[in-house]
């Protein structure tokens, strides 16, 4: 499943040759998430690693993106494997991830966490026995 997501270039790493046929480079983008930064880490591998040169630090991105997982010794492990950068536009910037090709999830990502104002209080219900439980276990 591919995702994309606009964010500010926060950070660029230098390309990690891991062997002699696998290389590596990380970026990390910055978000904004209601109140909050999320800096968020991608990564492109081989021939795709020269994509990030023509961008600095600072620049507006849009980052297409695959989610990768996978099983080592018992342990779990998630990737964000990017496939193409884009200069964005300036518009307004996305903030989550959003899935191209699922517009149930596309709705699932847009969505905010509830707040405690969203949740009703203890004070605001009055006490209640066991004997007002009509629910037999």
């Amino acid at each position: 499943m591919s995702f994309e997501v606009v964010g500010k270039l926060y950070k660029k790493f230098p390309t990690e040759s891991k062997s002699e046929k696998f290389q590596i480079r990380e970026l990390v983008i910055e978000l904004l998430d209601g109140n909050y930064t999320q800096l968020i880490k991608f990564q492109l591998t081989q021939d795709r690693c020269q994509l990030l040169d023509n961008y600095e630090e600072g620049e507006q991105i849009k980052v297409h993106f695959d989610l990768q997982g996978r099983e080592w010794q018992g342990k779990y492990f998630s990737t964000l494997n990017c496939w193409r950068l884009e200069k964005s536009d300036g518009q307004a910037a996305a903030a989550v991830a959003k899935p191209k090709a699922n517009p149930q999830a596309a709705a699932k990502a847009s969505m905010t966490m509830p707040s405690a104002d969203d949740f009703p209080s203890l004070a605001d219900e009055p006490f209640k026995t066991a004997a007002d439980d009509d629910l037999p276990f």
